[in-house]
């Protein structure tokens, strides 16, 4: 059959976008990173088609457990993902349906948080998840959200400001988590006051999740949280999606009853198997890969600053996680440019970071890059930034030395 001009176009489109992104351009967005092949074959595999659906129910009279035939291997699959999530995370039970971490959000809150309830969350300005304010998520499930003090360079929680805030408003529910993210939270000590108010410490992992199942960042289960969750393309290496883990299981058989046509129907079970092999490459390379990233974010942040670039949190160390923040307002008044002109500057040059003033490491880290490579990956986000240097041919001959997908 003869293609149409619109099939050839598409393919003329995928194909740009595959040599540009994975083979042309330097990708330093803290918000993505790479799968493997095998990650990317299970993505397209038979499952993507298929249903399975958990139940309780009686049907014509017979009890049933699923709503489908056909699924035991799918099951299977979903169970040994779970499995692997509850362990990375140092949890007793997981669950792999949400798919994205936004969504994994909703299918915590829903359930566990009635109508009317108080969560305190770090603002947006400060550093804090956009859909954890008016008029996103509160709005609509009901909430009252209210702030959890953090302030400084780095957008770090206020442990004392935390504290009394904890104590006057008595939240339904306390959520650490953040956009921008480079130091670990002080989860013992909120989760101790927050516990003493009846209430219950959510934290999402997000942008940390690679990290914390890496064991290189923090561990919240382990340190007082009751549930962490996270989306699955940041600095962990799956496809896009989402996670939940606890270690009580009245909390999770909350969450999961509630999942089943509320939030979620079909979960996609091509991206559960991915999941799952990225989990599985996670538990195999997991502790080499966060440190490396680490490394790495330490050493692009120094060199930046060496080369008088605006970075924030110096005299804190920078950071911890996969981001490095640059000073928009610092960059503004010495360079005339604010990081979302920047952002666009670096694109032309095929050097990707997003328009907030956010630089990660993973999907670098994953390619090879090392922390003796960050000096020269500063110099041209400089001469960029700073001279209007073109940089692309170089940027071009660096990616060409680093093809092959490392702690996979």
């Amino acid at each position: 059959m003869v293609p149409t001009s619109g099939e050839l176009r598409l393919h003329r489109l995928l194909a740009e976008h595959e040599r540009w992104r994975t083979e042309e351009a330097l990708n330093l967005m803290a918000s993505e990173n790479l799968s493997s092949p095998a990650v990317q074959r299970y993505l397209s595999s038979d499952m993507g088609r298929r249903y399975t659906l958990k139940l309780n129910q009686t049907l014509h009279g017979e009890r049933v457990d699923n709503g489908y035939t056909g699924t035991r291997l799918t099951d299977t699959v979903e169970a040994m993902a779970e499995g692997l999530t509850a362990r990375l995370l140092g949890g007793k039970h997981a669950s792999v349906k949400p798919l994205s971490g936004h969504v994994a959000a909703l299918c915590v809150l829903a359930p566990l948080l009635p109508r009317k309830s108080r969560y305190l969350a770090i603002r947006p300005d400060k550093g804090g998840y956009d859909g954890y304010a008016p008029p996103y998520i509160p709005s609509v499930l009901g909430y009252d959200s209210r702030e959890l003090p953090a302030d400084g360079p780095l957008f770090s929680v206020d442990l004392e400001a935390a504290i009394k805030a904890i104590r006057r408003t008595k939240p339904a529910a306390v959520i650490l988590g953040q956009s921008y993210l480079v130091m670990p939270y002080p989860v013992r000590e909120i989760a101790q006051e927050v516990h003493a108010v009846g209430g219950l410490l959510l934290y999402d992992a997000s942008h940390v999740l690679g990290l914390v199942m890496g064991g290189e960042f923090q561990n919240p289960l382990r340190e007082g949280a009751d549930v962490v969750y996270g989306s699955t393309h940041k600095s962990f290496f799956g496809p896009q999606g989402g996670v939940i883990a606890t270690r009580d299981g009245s909390l999770m058989r909350r969450i999961e009853e509630y999942m089943t046509w509320r939030i979620l129907d079909n979960a996609h079970w091509n991206r559960i198997a991915a999941l799952t092999q990225a989990l599985l490459e996670m538990e195999h390379y997991g502790h080499a890969y966060a440190s490396t990233v680490v490394e790495n974010s330490q050493s692009l942040a120094r060199s930046l600053d060496e080369r008088g670039i605006p970075v924030q949190g110096k005299e804190e160390g920078y950071t911890r996680s996969h981001q490095v923040f640059l000073d928009g307002a610092a960059l503004k008044s010495g360079w005339g440019i604010a990081p979302p002109g920047l952002a666009r500057r670096l694109e032309r040059e095929d050097i990707l970071i997003d328009l907030v003033g956010r630089v990660g490491t993973a999907e670098a880290t994953r390619l090879g890059v090392r922390s003796s490579d960050m000096p020269t990956i500063a110099d041209w986000i400089f001469e960029v930034g700073h001279d209007h240097r073109h940089v692309k041919g170089a940027v071009h001959r660096f990616r060409r030395k680093f093809r092959k997908l490392r702690f996979a």
